[in-house]
Formats: C-alpha cells, structure tokens, sequence
C-alpha cells in the first residue's frame, strides 16, 4: 500500500471552519462523523484538488485542541494554486486575514500567506518559473548579501 500524508487540523467550530474551506478554497466535503452525544464533528474529510485533509472540532480530553486554545500553530498548509491572486481575492472575501500579500518570490512561486478564521495558517503558492534547486541557493545567496 503506498504511504499518503495528510494534515489533519482541529477547529473550535468544525462545522464553520468546513464551510469556510468550501468557501474560500473551493473544498469538497466527503463525509463527516458527528458526536451522537453532543453533536461536535468527531472527524471529517475534505477535498482540495487532489488533496484530503481531515478535520474536527476540539476534544481536549484526546489532545486535540485548535490553534485558538493553543495561542497560534507554528504549522503553515502549503497549497499549490494556479491562480494565486484570485484564490487569496477569494479567501480573503470568506473570512480570512491576509498575513503577506501575493509576490514573486525568488525560488520561482507567486506566493501569499493567510490565517484562517479556526487560526490556521496558509501558503498559497503558484509556479511562475522552474528554478533549479541551485539557482534557487544561489539566488538566496544573493539575496542575503545584497
């Protein structure tokens, strides 16, 4: 069986957070656990692109808590993007905060960085040249001592 990695976040409000996804990221909702005792999301799958990521809302008592109980995450979702500026034009229209602007960066990708409103952070990101990982350190290189 191949190996996969998806993230799985936790949200105070899963069931606002995944209507935000649909949203602001053009998400397909798979399917969905609820809690029969309380109806908290137990555990959902999302679709985006090719991608899954899996969701729920917090339960403190199995360690998973949001990046809201936390005081922010140190994690940053990568996702690969054709069209940049209008996909953070859109995620910025569905509630999220645009923490850096979309740019040209020297590694070859157009990129901007958002935090959801559940306080996850995003790296949308679109190839706008094929870099070698040579030129990318040399371009660094440059940069730093520029």
């Amino acid at each position: 069986m191949p190996q996969s990695i998806a993230p799985y976040l936790v949200a105070r409000g899963a069931e606002q957070a995944i209507a935000f996804y649909v949203k602001a990221f053009a998400a397909i909702e798979d399917f969905r656990m609820t809690d029969p005792g309380d109806g908290r999301i137990g555990h959902a799958e999302l679709l985006i692109g090719g991608s899954r990521i899996m969701l729920s809302d917090e339960y403190p008592d199995f360690g998973a808590v949001s990046p809201d109980t936390l005081g922010g995450t140190p994690v940053t979702q990568h996702l690969s993007t054709g069209t940049v500026d209008a996909d953070v034009e859109r995620a910025v229209a569905a509630g999220a905060l645009l923490l850096r602007g979309p740019a040209d960066q020297s590694f070859g990708e157009r990129s901007a960085v958002l935090l959801d409103p559940f306080g996850h952070r995003w790296m949308l990101s679109q190839t706008i040249e094929v870099v070698s990982p040579e030129e990318m350190q040399r371009r660094w290189n440059d940069a730093t001592s520029a």
